[in-house]
């Protein structure tokens, strides 16, 4: 079965340093649009990929700024 997937690029709101996360599914994306939970709506990417969607923190940003755990 084919999976249509698209980049998303994701401007950092500290560093604003555009982040793209690659092959991320069309309809997974959408679902988690419409509400569904990211996790799982979207459970190929990983947690880092799944926060910066959520709260446009880069990685970086997010450890320097707020800690790693």
């Amino acid at each position: 079965m084919f999976t249509a997937t698209t980049v998303v690029a994701v401007p950092c709101h500290f560093c604003q340093e555009v982040n793209e996360i690659e092959n991320v599914p069309v309809q997974g994306f959408a679902n988690w649009q419409r509400g569904e939970l990211i996790q799982n709506a979207l459970p190929e990417l990983n947690t880092d990929q799944r926060e910066l969607l959520i709260s446009g923190i880069c990685p970086k940003c997010w450890d320097e700024r707020l800690g790693s755990d």
